[in-house]
């Protein structure tokens, strides 16, 4: 990738995986101890989580187009494989979104639908985290 597409592709990758490690294990935990009901606290999430898919949308999408520009051919390998991690965390966030969060949202069996949430949470912030630590020209510890 040329400088500027790299260093652009890095900060998508930071965004994306920054927000979700603020939100989900930050601001949301801060929600749920502050404010007065656990109703308020996880219509605030909602909207939170909501607005963390269409930034894992966007950077996603960014991230993609900047992968598909022209590359020198040493960098191939590596884009194939955060072109994997970005489609997962992007189908990831999706499917929270239209899958998960409105069964949670008319109170269907909360137990198990928060649980498939937070495990496609984090499972898409592993893709974020595993396509940042490429990008910034690291490769993930076994």
């Amino acid at each position: 990738m040329k400088l500027g597409l790299s260093a652009l592709a890095i900060w998508a990758a930071a965004l994306w995986w920054g927000a979700l490690t603020s939100v989900g294990f930050g601001v949301v935990p801060m929600l749920f101890a502050n404010l007065p009901t656990p109703a308020m606290a996880g219509a605030m999430a909602a909207k939170l989580f909501s607005a963390l898919t269409w930034l894992a949308v966007g950077c996603g999408m960014l991230l993609l187009i900047i992968f598909r520009l022209n590359q020198p051919l040493a960098l191939i390998n590596k884009a194939r494989v955060a072109i994997f991690f970005v489609a997962f965390g992007m189908l990831l966030a999706l499917l929270s979104e239209y899958a998960v969060a409105p069964r949670i949202v008319a109170r269907q069996d909360l137990r198990l639908w928060h649980s498939v949430g937070t495990v496609l949470y984090a499972l898409q912030w592993v893709c974020a985290g595993v396509t940042f630590w490429m990008l910034a020209g690291r490769k993930p510890e076994a």
